[in-house]
């Protein structure tokens, strides 16, 4: 006859040296849960941590995280109870919290931070720099229609950064901007795409950077700003339509390289090497582009049309975000079947924006149209580590390069800002 209550025998580990526990098998209850397991760490370890507040700790078996009970994990996973369960722990992530929200005019549809800048596009045409204290530095007209991608380019040392913007009026504006002064100049105006601009990607040198249109095309251009270079300018080019900026004539640029291949709109693009590049559609592929030789190199199929993507050096994989809720994590180099490597479901609208950690290669956030932010690490499919609220409407843009703060740009106007801080202890080994 079985006693009332099973028991399993556990081993612990973990790689935060700090909080080690003794070697040996413990026997728990297999209806234990993360709780559970947190106060028994916190009784093993108090003794050499002094009275400290108790710690909240997380739990992997067999490399996921612990979301039900121990019983139901270990049945999920096909792992024996009649064996010693090895679990390893880490200090668990503290919550985002609520920073700021800056009013835009109209609907914010990208964000990309660098040192203590923002940089917004909106759909009320314009470009916003603003400070990450919340302090608004410019408000930049340049497209004729919504902005639909920014990227900083360059910080020269004389103070001068360079950023670019893409927009549903077709073209990519390469702009200069003198911190010092606080003035911009838009110096190049690409030219090239049939369609709205909708993502943009620059290389790790800053020299050159790709476009993706809703014309279906990839292009390369030179993401140099270069105030001599020869070219077309905008007063030849079309003498109705003048354009000066600060009294510097705006040059055509035209691409470096066209490359066709989707059927669809193009919505993101990833550098994955110096001459690799990786893109998402909405006609359900990820292609993986060698511009060395100008061709396609594979193409990863999809179910459902892909809204954005983000790849991660520190891990090597991509996650992308699509209109069926879902957020998906792929190894771009595999040569077996199992592209898709894990499924991350919560979402309840399509996942417009997707970004992975800088400093944490287990790490990612994700915005969707259910107007929420989830940060989410990639050992936890069945549960996000935090949902992040505020917005009243769905979100087109998340951001994450800065490490302390994560944003989302939204259809409410706001850019929502979260202050992030890193777990209270550093890995150990």
């Amino acid at each position: 006859m079985e006693a009332d209550v099973a028991h399993v025998q556990v081993k612990f580990f973990t790689k935060q040296s700090r909080y080690s526990v003794p070697d040996s098998p413990f026997s728990v209850p297999v209806s234990v849960k993360t709780d559970d397991l947190s106060s028994l760490i916190n009784g093993l370890i108090s003794e050499p941590l002094g009275d400290e507040t108790s710690l909240e700790f997380d739990f992997l078996v067999d490399g996921e995280f612990l979301r039900v009970s121990l019983e139901k994990h270990l049945e999920q996973k096909n792992i024996s109870t009649e064996t010693v369960v090895e679990i390893e722990y880490v200090e668990r992530h503290p919550a985002p919290k609520p920073e700021d929200s800056l009013n835009h005019d109209d609907w914010v549809s990208c964000v990309h931070a660098y040192n203590n800048t923002i940089l917004t596009g909106c759909y009320d045409n314009t470009i916003r720099l603003w400070t990450t204290k919340g302090d608004s530095v410019l408000t930049i007209p340049g497209h004729t229609q919504p902005v639909k991608c920014v990227s900083w380019i360059k910080h020269e040392s004389d103070g001068k950064y360079s950023f670019m913007s893409g927009s549903h009026d077709q073209t990519v504006l390469l702009w200069q901007w003198d911190e010092s002064s606080n003035e911009v100049d838009c110096v190049h105006s690409c030219r090239g795409h049939a369609g709205s601009v909708d993502c943009v990607a620059v290389d790790q040198s800053g020299q050159r950077f790709c476009s993706g249109s809703w014309d279906k095309m990839l292009k390369l251009w030179s993401a140099v700003i270069d105030r001599e270079e020869e070219g077309v300018d905008e007063e030849e080019e079309n003498p109705k339509k003048k354009k000066k900026t600060g009294g510097q004539k705006v040059q055509t640029r035209v691409p470096m390289l066209t490359l066709s291949g989707h059927t669809e709109g193009v919505s993101a693009i990833a550098w994955l090497e110096e001459q690799e590049v990786c893109t998402a559609s909405w006609d359900h592929t990820i292609r993986l582009w060698d511009l060395e030789k100008a061709e396609q190199k594979s193409s990863l199929q999809g179910n459902k049309v892909f809204l954005d993507m983000s790849y991660s050096p520190l891990n090597r994989m991509l996650i992308t975000g699509s209109s069926d809720r879902h957020v998906r994590l792929w190894d771009p180099r595999t040569s077996d079947g199992a592209i898709v490597k894990c499924t991350y479901t919560s979402h309840n609208g399509w996942v417009s924006s997707v970004t992975w950690s800088t400093t944490n290669e287990h790490q990612f956030l994700s915005g969707s149209y259910d107007n929420l932010m989830k940060l989410w690490d990639k050992r936890s499919p069945k549960a996000p580590l935090y949902n992040l609220v505020g917005h009243t409407d769905k979100i087109l843009a998340v951001d994450w390069s800065i490490p302390t703060l994560m944003m989302s740009g939204g259809a409410d106007n706001q850019l929502r800002i979260f202050q992030h801080e890193e777990s209270k202890t550093p890995l150990g080994t």
